[in-house]
């Protein structure tokens, strides 16, 4: 689809064409909506255009035009100051709000309206003075929609926004997502209920199959989704006609293989992380899934930790600096799992174990190629599993940026989880080591002492006073969004809106992963990416 996006505004028309639109930079009057920006300032005969045009008009920000105004039925009041407006669903949002999870946040001004025309369906509003005020909507029989909220820098850069934009004009365009995704789950193992519970909690999925060959894990998952349909076999999963998606939840030496059996079946597909062990799989399933027309994701579900989040956010501020290293850490002293974890011919070994959530950070970071990647493994300890003991990656990018992963059950003094150096100031993330503290039926105290690696780090930041020493402040770090990833999902599928995470991006994570496990095995040898 078409669509004329008119002023300057290249982070949206990016997201508009990771949508699927084609964006036009100029007036098209055969484009299927015309987007306008800054409308406070736009030429008169421009106006005319667009009011004489026979497709729907989006005009974005405060618009001063007595004619456009009148168009779109709203009387303008004055504008407020800016601030952190909280946009939320009006009478007539209809899906326009549909997993936005809560309301969408921004720091922007925007005009009170004084009066709006009994027939223009209020999509959004912002509340001012405990009294709500239309930000958000479209007049059918003019064509005119508007979205007064929209003309700071900050907004126009964020992505939360980009999302509303793209929603508001489905609603005007009368596109409407159709039926829920019926997911169907290949393997309910240990993180089979996060899923179970995020799809429930997911506006457009609906749980509708489990497959384990464990009854006892099938009880499991119909004990939060009474009425699934439970298969004991794999290939009964991929007949069943009732799932339009297929989590693949088995271990990662099979992903690709029931990814791609998936694919040929017609279903979308979701993989666990890692997203299998090479990239030859990996461009196996990318290619299948294309040449069918078929969504196909992977579950780094830790992308949006909460830790994660705040500090990526810190990097991407510029507060420090350009950022030239990078340092990330997890492991303890201890028998690793006795699970298929340890078995590196299941796993893929300790590099992908956790290598699949902490160098897919390093590689959302850092955008930039990769010229090289170095590892070296110990075995010292633990014979009775396979994978190696304590695992240390040294990602080499071609601008000199180096990122470093170690993983150890080895480690009897623990390094931060976090250590980043940038040119103006540095980041340090500290382990926190938590209890929670209850009493047993009898009274007594009742302690469980949280994995370190179950709590968001504390993280501080560092910068320079000037004098030889550093400021140091303590990071909020705000709570996770709710289920981020089967949000963007079911946007995905059934709106076409683009996920953070990507099957090249996750590739390219393969790639690391799997040049570390040959430099490895070549005592620490340089290995560029395989493709």
């Amino acid at each position: 689809m078409r669509v004329s996006l008119l002023g300057p505004a290249p982070a949206l028309a990016s997201y508009l064409a990771r949508c699927g639109l084609e964006v036009l930079p100029h007036l098209d009057p055969a484009a299927a909506a015309v987007i306008v920006m800054g409308a406070r300032d736009l030429p008169e005969a421009l106006e005319d255009q667009l009011l004489g045009l026979h497709v729907p008009v989006l005009m974005v920000g405060p618009m001063a035009s007595t004619a456009v105004t009148d168009a779109a039925g709203l009387v303008p009041g004055r504008l407020t100051p800016i601030h952190e407006v909280r946009v939320r669903p009006g009478v007539d949002a209809g899906q326009v709000m549909d997993r936005s999870g809560g309301d969408v946040i921004v720091t922007d001004r925007w005009p009170l309206q004084e009066k709006v025309a009994d027939d223009v369906e209020v999509l959004l509003t912002a509340n001012v003075a405990f009294t709500d005020h239309a930000v958000g909507t479209w007049r059918p029989s003019t064509g005119l929609a508007a979205l007064t909220v929209g003309s700071t820098e900050s907004t126009l850069a964020d992505p939360v926004w980009h999302r509303l934009v793209h929603r508001v004009l489905r609603h005007v365009l009368g596109e409407q997502d159709g039926a829920p995704v019926r997911v169907g789950v290949l393997g309910y193992g240990a993180i089979g209920h996060e899923h179970n519970a995020a799809i429930q909690l997911t506006t457009g999925l609906a749980l509708a199959a489990v497959c384990d060959t464990d009854e006892r894990r099938l009880e499991a998952a119909r004990s939060l989704a009474p009425g699934l349909h439970t298969h004991a076999d794999g290939r009964d999963l991929l007949a069943d006609e009732s799932v339009d998606l297929i989590i693949v939840s088995t271990p990662p030496n099979t992903h690709a293989e029931w990814a791609l059996r998936a694919l040929e079946a017609g279903k979308h597909v979701v993989v666990e992380k890692p997203f299998c062990l090479t990239v030859a799989e990996a461009d196996r399933q990318i290619a299948a899934a294309k040449a069918r027309g078929l969504t196909l994701a992977v579950y780094q579900n830790r992308r949006w930790d909460a830790d994660y989040l705040a500090l990526k956010h810190v990097i991407r501020s510029g507060q420090i600096g350009e950022v030239f290293h990078y340092e990330s850490f997890i492991g303890g002293y201890g028998h690793p799992c006795n699970y298929w974890h340890s078995d590196e011919a299941v796993s893929g070994g300790a590099i992908y174990d956790w290598g699949s959530h902490y160098l897919d950070w390093v590689l959302d970071l850092f955008g930039q190629e990769v010229e090289w990647v170095s590892a070296t493994t110990h075995k010292r300890v633990w014979h009775d599993v396979t994978n190696a003991d304590h695992s240390r990656v040294l990602v080499h990018f071609v601008d000199g940026v180096e990122a470093e992963f170690t993983h150890s059950d080895l480690s009897a003094a623990l390094k931060p989880k976090f250590y980043v150096l940038g040119t103006t100031g540095g980041i340090i993330g500290d382990w926190r080591h938590e209890r929670v503290v209850g009493r047993s039926p009898i009274g007594t105290l009742l302690e469980d002492r949280l994995a370190h690696s179950d709590s968001p780090a504390d993280l501080r930041v560092f910068t320079p006073n000037g004098d030889g020493r550093s400021h140091e402040t303590l990071l909020s770090v705000p709570p996770p969004p709710p289920q981020p990833f089967h949000r963007q999902l079911a946007d995905h599928v059934l709106s076409g809106e683009p996920m953070d995470v990507t099957p090249e991006g996750s590739k390219r994570n393969i790639a690391v992963m799997q040049a570390a496990t040959i430099s490895a095995a070549q005592g620490g040898r340089p290995v560029p990416l395989p493709t």
